[in-house]
Order: C-alpha cells, then structure tokens, then sequence
C-alpha cells in the first residue's frame, strides 16, 4: 500500500477520539470551526513554554468546554488560578454568548507524547544542534520511558543543503496498518536560517484490546500455556 494515512484519523472511533466534540447544521459549521482553530492558535501562542500537547473542545448548546493537556500546567493556571481565569475571560470574548469551562490536565510523561517529542526537536534544530543528535536522544529518552517503538523524520533543507532531503530513524516495532495499535503522531515545524524543517514523530505504546477480541486472544494464549504445560509432563513421563 503506497497511500499514506493520517495515523490518528486512521483510528477514530476504534482508539483514538476527535478533539473537537460538537454538531452544527451545515450554515453554522465553517464559523464554529474556525472558531475552534482561533482558540486553539491563541492558547497555543500564548503559553508557548507550557509544552501544551494537545487542547479539545466541547460543546453541549450553550456551553464551550476546553481542556488542555500540557506538560507545566503551572504556567496556565497561575498564582491561585489568576491566569486561567484571565484567560477565560479572553475566549468569553471571542464566543460570545457561550458560558466556557476551561480545564488543565498535566502530561506526566512528555517523553511518551509524540506532539511533544517534535516539538523539542524543532527547538534544538532552531537552536542549531545537529538534528541526528537530537532524534537520537529523543528516541532513548522516549523507550527508556517505556515505548516499543519510535520513529521519528526531518525534511528539508538538512543542514543547509542545496536540495531538500529527509531522513529518518526507527528503533523498535512500527505496525502502522495495525488499527488496534496505539500510535501517537505528533508535527512540529523548525524554522532556521535556510528554510522550514518538518518534524514528524510516531510513538508505539502497544495494541489496545477491547471486548471480544481481548477475550479471544486471552483464552487462545492460556491454551497454549496448557498445551505446552502438557508437552512438558509428557517429556517428563517418559
């Protein structure tokens, strides 16, 4: 299969959800997309150094509920909650009309969190470290976090080259048409003095097994372990 698939779109509705939960009528959907895009963009902007992951918004008839997962809440909530109300008060303004919740998750293991991941490589090559240094050390970090797999790539103008190239790692196991495999994808974008470097990341944290099928694959291992136990008693018999 030579199409390339969207890792997380590939898995909606199997074990990976929409970030933005809501229905409109056809008239009214453009204007609460790009609303959506607005809010995101600003949170994102503003607490740049919050190492926010991902932001999902809710909307149940008049009420916006945003969460955001980042990796130093600290910085959006503020001294006793100050900053997070401020910036609710920002998106009242740019919803009006709407009554928002905003809640912080904290991410406890960014080094497992592919959105992150790119993220701080973009910022090293921005800062001008070698970009083979800093992939490499962004996969130990992430299997010593607990991953079975990483790949990770860099497109562009590598190190100021004439013509733009990729290069990429992978260490461990990738399945990428398996859909109960739990992939984290994350992008991120480094701008230096010669161009714009893409950074993609994928993480595999293993399969997610729901329903029937972990009970099949349970009772299929546990006739094997049987089978086997038999095996050996009768070696041992004879």
């Amino acid at each position: 299969m030579g199409q390339k698939t969207h890792p997380i779109g590939f898995r909606l509705g199997v074990n990976k959800s929409w970030d933005s939960k809501w229905y409109a009528p056809k008239k009214d959907y453009a204007q609460m997309l790009h609303e959506d895009l607005k809010i995101k963009n600003y949170i994102k902007n503003r607490y740049k150094v919050a190492g926010i992951s991902k932001i999902e918004i809710e909307r149940i008839v008049d009420k916006l509920k945003i969460r955001i997962h980042a990796a130093r809440p600290a910085i959006i909530i503020g001294r006793k909650g100050q900053e997070v109300e401020m910036l609710k008060k920002t998106v009242e303004k740019m919803v009006p009309g709407k009554e928002v919740t905003i809640n912080v998750n904290e991410v406890r293991v960014p080094e497992m969190d592919a959105q992150l991941v790119a993220e701080d490589i973009a910022l090293q090559i921005e800062r001008r470290v070698s970009h083979r240094r800093a992939m490499k050390r962004a996969i130990d970090n992430t299997l010593k976090a607990g991953a079975k797999g990483v790949k990770i790539q860099v497109k562009g103008r590598i190190g100021g080259a004439e013509l733009a190239r990729k290069e990429w790692f992978l260490v461990g196991r990738m399945p990428l048409q398996t859909i109960r495999a739990d992939i984290d994808y994350g992008f991120a974008t480094a701008y230096t003095k010669y161009g714009i470097l893409s950074v993609k990341v994928w993480i595999y944290k293993g399969d997610i097994l729901k329903g029937k099928k972990e009970e099949v694959i349970k009772k299929i291992e546990e006739d094997l372990a049987q089978a086997s136990q038999g095996g050996a008693e009768d070696v041992s018999s004879t």
